[in-house]
This record gives C-alpha cells, sequence and structure tokens, in this order.
C-alpha cells in the first residue's frame, strides 16, 4: 500500500466534508435570513442546494467505500473513514432540516409573528454555532471543543422548550394564532434535530481522535465487582 497514494486520498475525502459542511451551514445561514427579514428569497435558495448537497453525499460515501475496499486502512485511518461515512449523513440530514424549516418560511413570512422578538433567532444561532463548532473540532481534531458541542446540546434543549411552552400559550389563549404556532412547533422542532445532527457529529470527532464511543457513556465504565 502506497502511503502517500492514501494520504492523498484521505485528504479528498476530509476536502469534500468539509465542502459538504460548508454548504449544509450557508443552507442553515439562509433559513435564519428568511426569517429575520421575512424574505422568501432566502428560503428559496435552500430549497436549490439540497440536490447538490444529496448529490456530494453520494459521491463522498462511494469515494470512501472505494478507499476500504482498495487500501485496507489500518487503526487511526480506518476510524478516521468509519467516522466520515456516519457523518456524511448527519450533514445531509441537516440539509433536509434546513429544507423543511425553509418551505414553513414561505408561509410563515406572510403573517404576523407568534414568539417575542428574538425568541427564535435564539434557538436558530444556537444551533447553528452547534454546527459549525461540531465542524471546526474535526478539522482541528479538538477533542475539547467537540465536548463543548454535545455540552451546548443542552442549552438548545431549554430554550426550545422555552419556545414550545410559548406557541402552546399563545394558541391556548387565540385560537385564531393555531394555524402560525402550529407551523412554528415543526419549525424550532427541526432547529432542535439539527442541534442532535451537531452532536452526533461531535460524538464521531471524539471516536477519531480518542478511539472509543462518547455515545452511551456507560457502556464505557469498567465494571464493579
Amino acid at each position: 500500500m502506497n502511503r502517500q497514494h492514501l494520504d492523498a486520498e484521505l485528504r479528498l475525502i476530509k476536502d469534500g466534508l468539509l465542502a459538504m459542511a460548508g454548504m449544509a451551514e450557508e443552507m442553515i445561514k439562509l433559513t435564519m435570513k428568511s426569517y429575520a427579514e421575512r424574505s422568501n428569497q432566502f428560503a428559496d435558495s435552500v430549497l436549490g442546494m439540497d440536490t447538490k448537497l444529496d448529490d456530494m453525499e453520494i459521491k463522498l460515501d462511494q469515494a470512501c467505500i472505494d478507499l476500504l475496499a482498495l487500501q485496507s486502512p489500518m487503526a487511526s485511518d480506518l476510524r478516521f473513514v468509519t467516522s466520515v461515512m456516519k457523518i456524511l449523513p448527519e450533514i445531509e440530514r441537516i440539509g433536509d432540516h434546513g429544507v423543511n424549516i425553509a418551505r414553513r418560511a414561505s408561509i410563515l413570512n406572510q403573517l404576523q409573528p407568534v414568539l417575542p422578538a428574538g425568541l427564535l433567532d435564539d434557538l436558530a444561532f444556537e444551533t447553528s454555532s452547534m454546527m459549525r463548532r461540531s465542524v471546526e473540532a474535526f478539522v482541528a481534531s479538538d477533542a475539547d471543543l467537540a465536548r463543548e458541542v454535545i455540552t451546548s446540546d443542552d442549552k438548545v434543549d431549554e430554550i426550545y422548550d422555552h419556545c414550545y411552552r410559548e406557541l402552546l400559550r399563545q394558541m391556548l389563549g387565540n385560537p385564531l394564532c393555531i394555524e402560525r404556532a402550529s407551523q412554528l412547533i415543526i419549525v424550532i422542532k427541526n432547529w432542535e434535530r439539527i442541534a442532535d445532527m451537531a452532536t452526533n457529529i461531535a460524538e464521531e470527532v471524539l471516536f477519531i481522535i480518542e478511539g472509543r464511543s462518547a455515545k452511551h457513556q456507560y457502556l464505557n465504565k469498567k465494571p464493579t465487582s
């Protein structure tokens, strides 16, 4: 096995993943702009990017399969490739959630706001930050940053719960806002799911760096006699 050739293939896969992550992050930014500026133009751009993101995932996944079949990487290289194959669908799903949010924007941007100013922005910002930092942790092989992303999911859940309770309160108090609030419940759920995807990416980063799973921490504890 030619080490130089393997390194080149690994770099191509890493660069491809970063390009895919960059596109997903841009989709998220556009959804934020769509709601902040109440503009369907940004939402339409997100819808147009989804097919490109899907195509990138398929090509990169095949590149990983080819590398495993032809190069037979060992140890850390094998961990890297298998983790990339898990991260790719997470990024693709982030794009899908962005599309779901964008589709609701075309409806909600024509209606009066239901949530207090800034509450949806807070949820979107924190979720977008998790997405960005999870990729930064991957690029820099930064275990501490990956752990920080995982911890941040609690804050997103807290904001999500606040938004959800507020929307329920609005619906109970004013039946005329039920349609708008129902649409927004779908929106905030998609934001919360993006945060979950970012957490999954961060967990895979820890696996690449440390060689052990960050999921189900109790399974990593040694049994007591």
